[in-house]
This record gives C-alpha cells, structure tokens and sequence, in this order.
C-alpha cells in the first residue's frame, strides 16, 4: 500500500523506489500485486507520464487512511517499551540542520543508538505538510506566522534577524538608516513562498514600504553570498554574521523568527519522537540558563 500512495504522490515509480529505499522494479511489482488484487488498473501509464485511473483515485484516501492507522499502532505499541529504538522521520530545513541540530542530534544519537533517524532536509513550509500528510512525524523548522489546523507547535530558539550588506555596500556607512531610503535599493530575499519572506514583507508593509526584490532564493547561505558581493541588501540570521557581510540598523526595524518542532495534533507520538522532543526542550532551557 505504501508504494501505491508513494507513487500516486510523486507520479514516479523511480522517486517511488528512491523515497521507500527499493528498486523500481521492486515498485512495480508491488503495484501489480495490488492491481491483480483488486481486479483493476490504479495507473495510467502514457509514456514516461504515469496518472491515476477512476479506482486509483477511489482506492487513494482509504489507503492513505491504512498507512496512518499503522504507523499509529507502531508509535503505540513502540511506547509500551522501556526501550527507545525504532525509526523516527524528521524534516528539516538546511539552515537548522547546519546551525541548530549538530549538537542536540549528537546528545540524542549517544543517548538513543537504537532509533534509525530519517532525516529530510526540505523548506519549513514543506516539511509542516509533510508532518500533516503524515510523511514524517516530526518538523523542525521555521515555525508559521498563524497556526496551522491539527499542527502543533513548540518553539525551542528565538531567531533574530539582521538587515545585511557588503562592507563596501553604501548603506554599510550610515547608521541607522530609514526605511524607505532602505527600500531604494534593490533586495536579494527569501522566496515569496517562505515563511521568513514573510515575516520580512509584513513587517516592511506596516510602515507602508515595499522590497525591489531583485532576486529571490530559499537557501540562506545562497542569500549571504549574494549580499556578500554586493547583489543586495538581504535579511539574515544573526547567527549567520561573519566578516563577509555587515549588519545595518534600520530605524524602527525589528525582526525574529521563531524556530521550534511540529506533529500532528492528532496522531500517536512515538517513544522516539517523544525523546526527541524532550532533548530539544532541555537544549532551549541550558541555553536560556
């Protein structure tokens, strides 16, 4: 059933194959099972395009339903155990894996040797859906603006932000600067698309400026060397400040994020996932010590 929702999601059976750790033919031959099972197609497949047929469509909800009772029941059972062991399937995005997770993971690893992480490193956004879909059980990412329905939310770091630019940059002269003289000159930001490009585009819209966004990227590090030669002023982590860049203060511009985990509200946590949640607490609880 896993591989059928696998492929029905990505519309591959090679990205079906990669995300379930099999061969393709090892895909297909399951799909096959099930179709010969069911006494119908659950795929077209026309060329390299690969769609869903009438009973696929039927045949998706309930299997989705099936995948989640059972992993449900595996979290379950696992948390009768003493023991910590089994597979825990995080997401994250590369900023946090890079800057905030080493140390906890570390811990977590030297603690735990039995738990198998799955880790996925994709954009906060996508990894609270994937947290939602039931694809992981946990997001450690960017926490969103609202809260989102069935996604719980705890935030383990304050992430403030910074306004940056090149040390030869203009603006790296004059502090503070304003907002609208800031606005006059072209910004490399994160995509529209980011929970920061919006935590950045609304605090600039309540004093009724807006970005010439000259370029737009997810990856942070990318946005640092783009602001480090000079594309354009960008926003950035603090903890990101190296001598490549200089912070500028901007009259009446504060900005932070909150960074924290996510589960599903309303589904079973796994003794893992729980131990995991536990060490991220207490890392937020030294460090404020």
């Amino acid at each position: 059933m896993s591989a059928f929702v696998e492929v029905a999601d990505s519309g591959s059976f090679s990205a079906a194959a990669e995300r379930l750790h099999l061969t393709q033919p090892a895909i297909s031959k399951r799909i096959a099972a099930l179709e010969a099972r069911l006494h119908r197609s659950l795929f077209d497949r026309v060329g390299r395009r690969i769609t869903l047929t009438e009973a696929g469509i039927a045949l998706l909800p309930y299997a989705r339903r099936v995948l989640h009772e059972i992993e449900d029941a595996r979290r379950a059972v696992s948390r009768l155990s003493a023991e910590i062991r089994g597979r825990l399937s995080i997401g994250t995005s590369h900023h946090i894996g890079l800057h905030r997770l080493p140390p906890v993971l570390k811990r977590y690893t030297q603690q735990f040797p039995d738990v198998d992480l799955d880790i996925h490193f994709m954009d906060s956004e996508d990894a609270c859906d994937a947290v939602l879909a039931g694809k992981l059980e946990l997001g450690i990412v960017t926490l969103p603006l609202s809260p989102l329905p069935n996604l719980e939310q705890h935030r383990i770091w304050p992430d403030p932000l910074a306004v940056v630019v090149a040390p030869e940059h203009e603006l790296a002269q004059r502090h503070p600067i304003s907002l609208p003289l800031l606005a006059d000159y072209p910004a490399v930001l994160p995509d529209r698309d980011t929970y920061t490009h919006r935590i950045v585009t609304a605090a600039l819209q309540r004093h009724g400026v807006a970005p010439r966004v000259r370029l737009a990227t997810n990856y942070l590090e990318t946005l640092k060397m783009l602001a480090a030669i000079g594309l354009g002023w960008s926003v950035l982590p603090q903890s990101m400040l190296d001598d490549s860049i200089c912070a500028i203060e901007v009259e009446g511009f504060r900005l932070q994020r909150e960074l924290g985990v996510v589960w599903h509200q309303r589904r079973t946590q796994s003794a893992p996932a729980r131990a995991l949640i536990e060490e991220l607490i207490a890392s937020a609880t030294a460090a404020v010590a």
